[in-house]
């Protein structure tokens, strides 16, 4: 670290030289042209202040030190998340998502198809009533619910119920035994192009061709 001062000195004029007086020394140092005599009067009166002649005056200049703050520490680098093993061929495999039942994915087998059909062809002939539910007389929905109960399957009662009693299958993988829904009707799929149902008010159950426009084939497992 530097230090640095700096000394001026005043040396006074020796002892022996001839000081002025009061009044001249204010006069040589003042242009008192211009002042008025009040003013005048005003220095003429001040204290006079003499300085010894060994007078030394001397100024410390401070000394400035500069300090440096250390630097700021360097951040750590954030920890690299671990990456999982990359999965095996198998493990892939057994991770697969097996398809859900609707449209498109495979679907079961008809449950006791050919049992279906031969039980709904028996009934051929029944008279519809509306609300029927035995072989005295059915309604469509009463029909279908009567046939599967004869290879100890239960439908719901109604055919918007028994829409959802099953999963729906493409009419290209329709198998005897399937339902087919349409607004209002259900039926039970015969093959080919035919159906067992028990139509309207003054028809009888009978086996016919599929004439609804859109039909759902549902698969009752």
């Amino acid at each position: 670290m530097a230090t640095s001062g700096m000394v001026v000195s005043l040396v006074a004029a020796p002892a022996s030289a001839a000081v002025p007086s009061h009044h001249e020394s204010r006069i040589a140092l003042l242009d008192t042209a211009r002042l008025t005599s009040a003013a005048r009067a005003v220095i003429e009166s001040g204290p006079v202040v003499a300085t010894p002649a060994e007078a030394t005056w001397t100024f410390d200049n401070p000394v400035a030190t500069a300090v440096t703050p250390p630097p700021a520490p360097e951040p750590e680098p954030e920890p690299q998340p671990e990456q999982a093993p990359a999965a095996t061929r198998s493990t892939a495999r057994d991770e697969t998502p097996a398809p859900s039942p609707g449209i498109g994915a495979p679907a079961p087998a008809s449950a006791n198809g050919s049992a279906i059909v031969e039980a709904a062809s028996s009934l051929v002939g029944v008279p519809y009533v509306w609300g029927g539910t035995t072989p005295s007389g059915f309604d469509c929905s009463g029909f279908t619910s009567y046939v599967y109960a004869q290879v100890g399957v239960t439908l719901p009662r109604t055919s918007a119920q028994q829409r959802y009693a099953g999963v729906e299958v493409p009419r290209d993988q329709a198998q005897p035994g399937d339902l087919i829904w349409s607004p209002g009707h259900i039926s039970i799929y015969a093959g080919g192009n035919l159906q067992v149902d028990a139509p309207v008010p003054g028809k009888a159950v009978q086996i016919r061709e599929i004439w609804q426009t859109s039909p759902v084939f549902i698969r009752v497992g």
